[in-house]
């Protein structure tokens, strides 16, 4: 019988990982057993993809607010620091600004309105226009913007990030001046020295402060980019993707990722025969149409994945084929003539008509959006994410 299902997903249930642990030993075994347990084949192609998280938690690779602390001290002196672009975050940046604001003695605090780099609202843009206030021109301090704007509270979080940052700051005795502007160079009327806290976008804020004066311009994956007192670091991406682990510390992005996957492939292949691809997973960059979120507060989808995972899609569009090559057929010859063609295709379909509509989207990031959706990042308990058929089309 023809097979009537393409790709499955499957969520791993792990052990809970700590330091220390072995994360190749972990996801092997963890897979192997799934498949003996639930009943499936391992095969060439399959893809076995594991969270940042439990990566980051084997490797200890943990930071104090006090390592933090240290570091923008030893980088900024006393100097006045101007704080620009964080993210809203509990999860992602509260405890990242406890540190800043330990090592400081004065925080100018400069927020993007009317929503963060990765669309948490401060206030809806609608508001904006009522108050006739243009976020690309207009610098607003803290007591203009809550004379236009009020207090809001995020949709889903319930917190004021205004009144919730200012708190973390002056719990440390040290200064704060909050400002909105969407323009990096506004931050030199307060302070030529500047922790740039934007994630995509970093390069080109730094570079804009440098060329307009700026003295002594850091980006967040500057600090603690090496170890401080022995802490955990990522040389890579700094403080970038790190996530809260106790109200005093942090989990840093995963260091040294290649080894990792490419153990587990190794080791997958010696014990079944079969080349499943491997990768490391953290947001999986998409939007929530409701929030506006878009989630993809770490630097990259994938720091590390196996060669079978490079590139992007090459597919063609089935209702394309079926609405214009193939219009004139139906049933079994509209079915045999698609198949055909997708046999046939070219290995290179970049511009042509019959891939329009298509995501344009690198395999791994495809792949974290899948894979975070699975695991979600609550309490489902499934840090592995097993995945068939990914790379089966309708010919198959």
């Amino acid at each position: 019988m023809e097979r009537m299902v393409g790709t499955v997903v499957r969520g791993l249930r792990a052990p809970i990982i700590n330091k220390g642990d072995d994360i190749t030993e972990i996801v092997v075994n963890t897979v192997l057993q799934a498949a003996e347990v639930e009943g499936f084949a391992i095969k060439d192609q399959d893809i076995v993809s594991v969270t940042e998280s439990v990566v980051a938690r084997a490797q200890g690779n943990y930071a104090t607010v006090d390592h933090i602390a240290q570091d923008i001290s030893a980088k900024f002196g006393q100097d006045t620091i101007g704080v620009i672009f964080p993210i809203l975050s509990r999860n992602r940046f509260s405890i990242c600004l406890r540190g800043i604001a330990k090592g400081a003695k004065k925080i100018v605090l400069m927020l993007n309105y009317p929503s963060d780099e990765v669309g948490n609202p401060l206030v809806d843009i609608a508001k904006l226009d009522e108050k006739g206030v243009n976020p690309w021109t207009d610098v607003l301090t803290e007591e203009e913007f809550r004379g236009y704007f009020g207090y809001e509270k995020h949709i889903f979080t319930g917190v004021d990030y205004i009144a919730y940052y200012r708190s973390i700051v002056e719990e440390y005795g040290t200064t704060c001046e909050i400002i909105f502007s969407n323009n990096p160079k506004t931050i030199l009327n307060y302070t030529k020295s500047v922790l740039v806290c934007d994630i995509h976008t970093r390069l080109r804020t730094k570079a804009i402060l440098e060329a307009n004066g700026g003295n002594k311009i850091y980006t967040l994956a500057d600090i603690l980019s090496a170890p401080v007192d022995g802490s955990g670091y990522n040389e890579a991406y700094g403080l970038l993707g790190s996530n809260k682990a106790t109200e005093d510390s942090i989990k840093l992005f995963p260091r040294d990722c290649q080894p990792v996957v490419d153990s587990i492939q190794a080791k997958l292949k010696e014990k079944t025969g079969k080349t499943v691809e491997v990768m490391i997973y953290g947001d999986g960059a998409f939007k929530d149409p409701v929030g506006k979120i878009w989630e993809l507060a770490d630097p990259v989808v994938s720091p590390a994945y196996t060669a079978g995972l490079r590139g992007t899609p090459n597919e063609v569009k089935l209702k394309y084929l079926a609405d214009n090559n193939f219009a004139h057929l139906r049933g079994e010859e509209l079915k045999k003539a698609i198949a055909e063609y997708i046999k046939n295709k070219k290995s290179d379909l970049v511009g042509a008509m019959e891939a329009q509509g298509t995501t344009p989207r690198q395999l791994t990031d495809l792949i974290g959006s899948l894979s975070d959706l699975t695991s979600g990042s609550g309490d489902k308990g499934t840090p592995i994410i097993y995945i068939q058929g990914y790379f089966d089309n309708y010919t198959k």
